[in-house]
């Protein structure tokens, strides 16, 4: 080769090195902002559900899931022949590894569902509390006091905080409203709402109170009853969409010599992943089906 063919191969090689470098760096760079953007929301949900885990940790613990279940998943690809075997693996197990980033936020997120539901069940027995304390001649801080000191977490939590920023200087509406988007609660919005209005109008909170428990009351009875009704179609769902994997794992074990050249093949891969996608989009169609807004 002539020293002119040498130096357009170093110039192209340079020019792909540096190629590479920024679009790994621009990946890196769009990673770290995704785990700082990630890290705050959890944070901020942590805060609200007054679990003081660092969330730090737990993005960490998402990164080490993320780093094993990529190891596990290029194992069985990780062969240079055919060519595409190593790309392909390369793309699932990324996948499978962005899955198990986010497991801990799934994890935060089912305990938060968990504590809201807990905390509407409270709710039914704090508003004829507090309309008792109404008749007994309390104000309504007094109220909200013997809610805090005669219920268990998170409704005493809640009302600690609220009555906490009252104490400091906050005004009723304002501590008010922070309770309320601080909680996310559907039955707690209508509570609020309806003391606000009250206050302002002067209508009679024990009434108001009476009312929305039993409004409360009767959306949980029917809420239960579909979830009586539609828990036939939830489990249906649940058996079909893992039935195709506990197959083929079964498979896998009791007919290694079948299934392992099945999963070696360009088109055993794609088959796992169309059926993986159409169990995905069905469950998800059946979950849109099963919930019904009460």
């Amino acid at each position: 080769m002539t020293m002119l063919a040498w130096v357009a191969v170093l110039l192209t090689g340079v020019a792909a090195g540096g190629l590479a470098w920024l679009i790994i760096s621009s990946f890196a760079e769009g990673a770290r902002s995704a785990a700082d953007t990630y890290e705050d929301e959890m944070a901020r949900t942590l805060e609200s559900m007054f679990l003081f885990v660092p969330a730090r940790r737990l993005v960490e613990l998402g990164w080490m899931a993320a780093g094993v279940v990529f190891m596990v998943a290029m194992l069985p690809f990780c062969r240079l022949e055919p060519p595409w075997v190593l790309p392909v693996g390369m793309a699932v197990a990324l996948v499978l590894a962005a899955g198990a980033f986010c497991l801990p936020r799934v994890v935060v997120n089912w305990l938060r569902t968990r504590r809201l539901e807990r905390f509407n069940l409270q709710l039914l027995e704090a508003l004829p509390m507090m309309a008792n304390a109404l008749r007994a001649g309390f104000s309504i801080n007094q109220a909200f006091e013997s809610v805090a000191e005669g219920t268990d977490a998170p409704m005493s939590q809640e009302i600690s905080l609220f009555l906490q920023q009252l104490r400091v200087g906050v005004s009723f509406s304002e501590a008010l409203a922070a309770l309320d988007e601080r909680v996310g609660s559907e039955d707690l919005t209508l509570v609020c709402t309806a003391i606000d209005i009250a206050r302002r109008s002067g209508g009679n909170l024990t009434e108001i109170f009476d009312s929305i428990a039993e409004t409360i009351r009767a959306r949980l009875r029917i809420h239960q009853h579909v979830r009586t009704l539609t828990a036939q179609g939830r489990l249906q769902g649940l058996i079909i969409g893992a039935m195709p994997f506990l197959l083929g794992i079964g498979m896998a074990i009791f007919k290694p010599n079948l299934m392992l050249p099945f999963l070696g093949s360009l088109i055993g891969v794609i088959t796992v992943v169309a059926v993986t996608l159409m169990v995905a989009l069905g469950a998800l169609l059946i979950r849109k089906i099963v919930n019904i807004d009460v």
